[in-house]
């Protein structure tokens, strides 16, 4: 891993692409449109090789312990990321707009079961890592874009949890309080146990 301060910044930076696709997915009437350009941010992302927390914990089992030890630390950069651009946001015109809208998003995950939450985080990071790995290791250049856009369109879509996404809806909402940084952590924990499925499941059938 790079030292934790490039790392901190990268991951500001990963935190400012995913709240540029909220902020599309805010300002669109269109679900499906909203869902497919919300992309913008797992595409800058990986484009740029920004550090992300649901897309690195997905193989965390793969790495070493530094690779680990830095997870919390992008976390943090994601959350600093995602807070600064909705704080920008609000000095704007369409400050008004996004918070109203993200008001009433975050009202249905706040008022959601701990279970539901971690469940449908967990299958957002499945997602996630089909996209992520897709776009590293498959062959064609089409098939690595087609990674992206399927496996973001389809968790927004689905209603899944992405916590990074949901850093910025809770700052775009002024929502933040003790509860919401509970429900938070919940999502991080079962983002991160949806992205490292996958990966596992993949390494026992080699071995059988």
């Amino acid at each position: 891993m790079k030292k934790l301060g490039g790392v901190f910044v990268s991951a500001v930076l990963a935190g400012v692409a995913i709240a540029l696709g909220g902020t599309v997915f805010l300002s669109l009437d269109d679900k499906v449109l909203g869902a497919l350009f919300f992309t913008v941010g797992l595409f800058t992302v990986c484009t740029l090789g920004l550090q992300l927390f649901t897309g690195k914990v997905c193989y965390i089992f793969e790495q070493d312990r530094a690779y680990a030890a830095a997870l919390p630390v992008i976390w943090l950069g994601n959350l600093t990321g995602a807070w600064l651009t909705a704080a920008f946001e609000q000095l704007t015109r369409i400050g008004p707009h996004l918070r109203e809208r993200a008001l009433a998003l975050c009202a249905t995950k706040l008022s959601d079961g701990l279970l539901s939450i971690f469940v449908l985080a967990m299958f957002c990071n499945m997602l996630i890592y089909l996209a992520v790995d897709g776009y590293k290791n498959n062959p064609h250049e089409f098939g690595k874009y087609l990674a992206l856009f399927f496996g973001v369109t389809v968790f927004i879509l689905c209603g899944f949890e992405h916590c990074v996404a949901n850093m910025y809806y809770f700052s775009a909402a002024g929502a933040w309080s003790l509860r919401t940084l509970g429900y938070l952590l919940v999502m991080t924990l079962g983002n991160a146990a949806g992205g490292v499925a996958f990966p596992l499941l993949r390494g026992l059938i080699k071995k059988a």
